[in-house]
C-alpha cells in the first residue's frame, strides 16, 4: 500500500547544509468513511471476533455451531469421560454439603423462606450447566446479592405484613435482573461492568461482609424484636438496647460453639490445601449436630429460634406471580437492574479468577447470557437471584472439578433434599445459621486487598474505603452509590485532567524521557519540549492548552532568573495521543496563535496515523508548515537546535 510522506525541512536555510538525514512522517492512506465506522463498531462490541469459527463453513456446520455457541455442553459434552465424571461427582457432592446451610442461611437475608435458598441452587445450576462457558464456577445465592435484594424489596413492601406481594416483587426483580444480564451479554455491552472498579468492589465487598454480620446477631444471640435497618449505628443500638432482656444464652453457647467450629475448619483447610474439604464438609456436620441437639434436649422450649417448617418438594411454578403490570414493575426492574449488575460483577470476576488459573478463555458476554437466562427461569420457578458464589466455587475448584457437570451434581443432591431431607432441617437453631453465614463473609473482607491499594494508588484507596464506610455506616445502596459514583470520578479525573510531562535527553543516546523519571536528563537550551499522556478530545483539550503554556511560562521564568537564552522552540511529542477530535485541533491552533505572539515557534513529533490523519483534514499541518512535524524528537531537536545536537 502506498504511503504519501510529507518532507521534512531544515527550519533555516543557514544550517540545511550541516543536517544529516531527517526521517519522514508518514500519512495513512484515505479510508472509506463506512470501512472505518465497521471497523470501530466491530472493535468495540467484537474484539474477540466472535463469528470467526462460522467462515466458510456449510449450513449445516453453521447450524452446529451455533447450538455450541449458545449451549457449550454439546461441544465438550462429546469428549466427555469417566473420569471427568469421578472429578466432577467428588465436587459436586462437595458444594452440595456447602450450598445446602447456607442456602437456607442466605434466604433469611433476601427475607424470604428457607426453601427459597434451595430453590435457588437447584434450578439455575441446572440452566447455567448447559449454557455456561466456565468449569470451575458454582451456582446458587450469594450472601452480598441476597442482602442487596433483601435490602432494596423491604423498602417497598414489609415481608412480614405483606408476605405474598414481597415475594411476588422478589420473582419480578430476579425476572428483570436475567433479562438485564442477557441483555448486555447479548448486545455485547459487558465493558459496562468494568465501570465499577476493583477497588470499590473490595470496598464494597468488605463493607457488605460486615453489614451481614451484623445482621446475624439477631440470630446468634437470640433476639427476637431486631431492627430492619442495616448501618451499624442501628443495628448497635438495637443489640445493646436487648441485652437485659432480649439475649439467650443457650442461643450463644450454640452460635458461639459452632462458629469456633467452623472457623477452625477453615483454618484447617488454609493450612493443608489437601484438607478443603474440611472447611466445604463443615457446614453440614454443624446442621446435623446443632439440630440433633436442639432435639433431644427440646432447647426450642427454652427460647432457643429454629428454622421450623420448610415446604417439602421441588420449585412450583411462579410465572403467574411475577408483576408484568403496575405500580409493582416499574420496582422491580429497578432493583431488578441493581440486583443483576452487581450478580453479573461477581460472578465474571469469579470465572476468569479461575479461568486464569487453569489457563482456558472465558466468554464474558457468553456468560452474561447463561447468567441472564438462568435468572429467568429461576424468576418462572420460585428462585430469587442467583450467581457464582466465590467460597463454592473455590471448594469446586479444590475439590477436582473438571467441567458444569459438578453443577449438575451439586443440583441433584439439592433435589434429593428437597424431596425427602427438608423436615429434617425443622429443629435447625437459626444461631447455626447464623454461624455459617458469618464464617462465610468473613473471606470477603479482603484486608491484604485494601493494603495493597493504598499501597499501589491513594485516589484507588479512596474509592475502597469510600465504599466500604458507605456501606457500614449508611446502606448497601448508599456505598453502592459511592462505589459506583467515585469510579466514575476517577475516570473523569483521568479524562478531563490528563498527565504531562517536560522530556530532557538521557546522556549518550537520542532518547528523551521525563525529566523528573530520569534526573540526569538534560534540557534543550532554547527548546522546551512536553509529552502529553492522553488522547485530546473537548473535555481535555482546554486544560492540555493550559497546562502547556504554564509548563512555557514556568520555564520561561526560571530561565530569565538564570540569564539563559529563552525559549525559541515548543516540541509537543504526541506518541501517546492515541486519537483526537475537533476540538483538540481548534485547541492546537489556539496554542499556536498564543505561541506567536511569544515568539515561540510550535513543532509536533510523531504524530500517530488517526492523528496525523486528522492534522491533515482540518488544514493545521499547512497552518504549522509540514517542515514542523517530525518523526521523532530527536529529529526535531537537531533540526531545531542543531548546535545541540551537535555537542552531545
Amino acid at each position: 500500500m502506498d504511503v504519501k510522506e510529507i518532507d521534512v525541512r531544515s527550519l533555516s536555510s543557514s544550517n540545511r547544509h550541516t543536517l544529516p538525514y531527517v526521517h519522514k512522517v508518514g500519512v495513512p492512506p484515505k479510508q472509506n468513511p463506512w470501512k472505518e465506522f465497521s471497523a470501530t463498531l466491530k472493535e468495540t462490541f467484537f474484539a474477540d471476533d466472535p463469528l470467526r469459527s462460522f467462515k466458510d463453513q456449510s449450513r449445516s456446520r453453521k447450524f452446529v455451531l451455533g447450538m455450541q455457541a449458545v449451549f457449550p455442553i454439546l461441544d465438550w459434552g462429546r469428549n466427555y469421560n469417566l473420569a471427568k465424571f469421578k472429578g466432577d461427582l467428588i465436587a459436586g457432592l462437595t458444594i452440595a454439603s456447602l450450598c445446602i446451610p447456607q442456602d437456607i442461611g442466605y434466604s433469611k437475608l433476601a427475607n424470604l423462606a428457607p426453601q427459597y435458598g434451595l430453590y435457588s441452587s437447584f434450578v439455575p445450576p441446572l440452566v447455567y450447566a448447559f449454557m455456561g462457558s466456565s468449569r470451575d464456577i458454582a451456582i446458587g445465592p450469594v450472601a452480598v446479592v441476597s442482602l442487596l435484594l433483601g435490602t432494596l424489596l423491604q423498602n417497598e413492601i414489609d415481608p412480614t405484613k405483606n408476605a405474598v406481594e414481597y415475594r411476588r416483587l422478589a420473582f419480578t426483580a430476579t425476572f428483570f435482573a436475567g433479562i438485564t444480564q442477557a441483555i448486555l451479554g447479548i448486545l455485547r455491552m459487558g465493558f459496562l461492568i468494568d465501570f465499577l472498579s476493583h477497588a470499590a468492589v473490595v470496598g464494597f465487598m468488605g463493607g457488605a461482609a460486615i453489614t451481614i454480620a451484623l445482621q446475624q446477631l439477631k440470630g446468634f444471640l437470640g433476639i427476637k424484636e431486631f431492627t430492619k435497618k442495616t448501618d451499624i449505628t442501628s443495628v448497635m443500638k438495637s443489640v445493646w438496647g436487648s441485652a437485659h432482656h432480649g439475649w439467650n444464652w443457650q442461643t450463644i453457647v450454640i452460635g458461639a460453639t459452632f462458629l469456633a467450629f467452623l472457623l477452625f475448619a477453615k483454618y484447617i483447610g488454609k493450612k493443608n490445601k489437601k484438607l478443603f474439604w474440611v472447611p466445604a464438609i463443615a457446614p453440614l456436620i454443624s446442621v446435623i449436630l446443632s439440630t440433633f441437639f436442639v432435639y433431644i434436649t427440646h432447647a426450642e422450649k427454652r427460647g432457643v429460634q429454629i428454622v421450623k417448617h420448610i415446604e417439602k418438594g421441588i420449585n412450583p411454578s411462579s410465572v403467574n406471580q411475577i408483576y408484568f403490570t403496575g405500580d409493582y414493575l416499574l420496582k422491580g426492574l429497578r432493583i431488578g437492574i441493581v440486583a443483576g449488575m452487581i450478580a453479573l460483577t461477581e460472578a465474571v470476576a469469579i470465572g476468569r479468577t479461575f479461568a486464569s488459573m487453569k489457563d482456558y478463555q472465558l466468554d464474558g458476554n457468553k456468560e452474561m447470557v447463561a447468567l441472564g437466562a438462568m435468572n429467568v427461569v429461576g424468576s418462572m420457578t420460585s428462585c430469587y437471584v442467583a450467581t457464582g458464589s466465590f467460597s463454592r466455587s473455590a471448594v469446586n475448584y479444590m475439590a477436582g472439578c473438571q467441567t458444569a457437570v459438578s453443577n449438575i451434581i451439586m443440583s441433584f443432591v439439592v433435589f434429593l433434599t428437597l424431596m425427602f431431607i427438608t423436615p429434617l432441617f425443622e429443629y435447625t437453631p437459626n444461631a447455626i445459621l447464623s454461624s455459617i453465614i458469618i464464617s462465610a463473609v468473613i473471606g470477603l473482607i479482603d484486608y491484604e486487598a485494601a493494603i495493597l491499594i493504598w499501597k499501589t494508588d491513594k485516589f484507588d484507596f479512596v474509592a475502597c474505603m469510600g465504599a466500604f464506610f458507605g456501606v457500614v455506616f449508611a446502606s448497601v445502596e448508599i456505598g453502592l452509590l459511592i462505589a459506583v459514583s467515585i469510579s466514575f470520578a476517577k475516570l473523569l479525573l483521568q479524562v478531563t485532567r490528563p498527565r504531562t510531562a517536560i522530556l530532557g535527553k538521557i546522556p549518550r543516546t537520542n532518547v528523551y524521557r521525563n525529566i523528573l523519571q530520569y534526573p540526569e536528563a538534560t534540557k534543550v537550551p532554547g527548546v522546551l519540549i512536553v509529552r502529553v499522556d492522553s488522547a485530546i478530545y473537548f473535555s481535555n483539550s482546554n486544560y492540555i492548552r493550559e497546562r502547556i503554556l504554564r509548563w512555557l511560562t514556568d520555564e520561561e521564568e526560571q530561565l530569565k532568573r538564570a540569564g539563559l537564552p529563552k525559549i525559541q522552540f515548543l516540541i509537543v511529542e504526541m506518541s501517546p495521543v492515541t486519537d483526537i477530535d475537533t476540538s483538540g485541533i481548534h485547541a492546537l491552533e489556539e496554542l499556536y496563535r498564543g505561541l506567536q505572539k511569544r515568539s515561540v515557534e510550535l513543532v509536533l513529533a510523531n504524530p500517530g496515523p488517526v492523528v496525523m490523519d486528522k492534522l491533515l483534514a482540518s488544514g493545521f499541518t499547512s497552518l504549522i508548515g509540514e517542515d514542523k512535524i517530525f518523526l521523532t524528537v530527536a529529529d526535531a531537536v537537531l533540526t531545531c537546535s542543531p548546535k545541540f545536537a551537535e555537542e552531545v
